[in-house]
């Protein structure tokens, strides 16, 4: 196995919880809200994620679950199970593909096991530390080898909230940027598909599945500093240190270059 039983237990879980996403995706009649932080919610947001807080309870009823849809509740074990039911809703809301259902748990000692379904794509990536990458055939999956922006192929959720100097500053080392975005984007560079994945704006539950999953791929995940962590609102994921740090170093640059211009 390439997992422990007790993360095949929750990798079972979260297949099943992605196929009930389909189905809500497939039939396409959902009701759709507006949550307080204006952000859209829908019926197979909260249906597919108290399923899966239905199931790891009942398999794990020690362990914390933190989610985005419902308050956390606190465990006895040290540990916590943490889930996003459908990270791309938007993408699900318009009918496209490239949502997805993922599944971590994070430990005392850190993150130590993350997943990546892609319910209409009918693709899976996980992860547990110290045991590989792999995609739901089995097969061990690798970023690439890219070390430079040169080249480099950069997905992102959303490009609302990145300064224009930084997409410039990128395409003009030849980069190619494409908004490829949430799990999906993820999925690609652990695949060795695309080569890095930024975001600005992220929750805990957006990113748990990825220090995990990059780092047993052979990549890195971290937030703008260089320190793993899924708590900082950021985001950057990479085939390699090099290329992580030569991204994280146009980031430093256009916010030197912002505060210039302001203080002029």
């Amino acid at each position: 196995m390439n997992i422990d039983a007790r993360y095949q237990n929750a990798l079972d879980i979260l297949e099943a919880g992605a196929g009930m996403a389909r189905s809500w995706f497939d039939d396409a009649h959902f009701r759709v809200e507006r949550k307080n932080d204006g952000t859209p919610v829908t019926e197979a947001d909260r249906n597919v994620e108290q399923y899966l807080r239905d199931e790891l309870s009942k398999r794990f009823p020690e362990d914390g679950l933190l989610g985005e849809e419902f308050a956390e509740v606190e465990g006895t074990s040290g540990g916590r199970w943490i889930m996003d039911p459908i990270d791309g809703t938007k993408s699900f809301i318009h009918g496209v593909p490239l949502y997805s259902t993922l599944l971590a748990y994070e430990s005392a000692q850190g993150l130590e096991f993350g997943a990546i379904a892609l319910p209409s794509l009918g693709r899976l990536v996980y992860a547990q530390s110290g045991r590989g990458c792999f995609d739901g055939q089995g097969r061990q999956l690798t970023t690439s080898e890219r070390r430079e922006v040169h080249g480099a192929y950069v997905m992102s959720t959303w490009l609302e909230d990145w300064p224009l100097e930084l997409i410039n500053r990128l395409q003009n080392q030849d980069g190619v940027i494409r908004t490829w975005g949430d799990g999906f984007g993820y999925a690609l560079v652990a695949a060795g598909q695309a080569d890095a994945m930024l975001d600005f704006t992220v929750s805990p539950f957006d990113v748990a599945p990825m220090p995990v999953i990059m780092g047993e791929a052979g990549g890195v995940f971290t937030n703008f500093d260089g320190v793993e962590s899924i708590h900082s609102g950021v985001g950057v994921a990479a085939a390699t240190p090099e290329l992580r740090d030569a991204v994280l170093r146009e980031i430093a640059q256009t916010t030197r270059s912002s505060t210039s211009t302001l203080m002029e």
